[in-house]
C-alpha cells in the first residue's frame, strides 16, 4: 500500500486550516524565500508571528493567514 502524501503547506493554506502548525520550513516553502529569511523575520517580528514549542518554532495557520491578508490591505492602502 502506497504511503500517503501530505498536501503541500501552501495548498492547506489556500484550501483551509490544516490540522498542524506550520514549520519554519514550511514557511519558507509557502513564501519562496530561504529558511533563513523566515528566522530574520522571526528575530525582527516582521513576519508572519511564530510561537515556540519547546526548542522548535511552529506557526498557527490561522495567524499565517492573518498576517498575509493584513500585508495585502497594507500594501493596497499605501499605493
Amino acid at each position: 500500500m502506497a504511503k500517503p502524501t501530505a498536501p503541500s503547506p501552501l495548498a492547506t493554506l489556500r484550501g483551509g486550516l490544516p490540522d498542524r502548525y506550520l514549520t519554519p520550513d514550511d514557511i519558507a516553502e509557502i513564501f519562496e524565500v530561504p529558511k533563513e529569511t523566515v528566522y530574520q523575520w522571526r528575530k525582527k517580528r516582521t513576519g508572519p508571528p511564530g510561537f515556540r514549542i519547546g526548542k522548535h518554532v511552529r506557526y498557527d495557520p490561522a495567524d499565517v493567514h492573518a498576517y498575509v491578508t493584513n500585508r495585502k490591505h497594507a500594501d493596497q492602502a499605501a499605493a
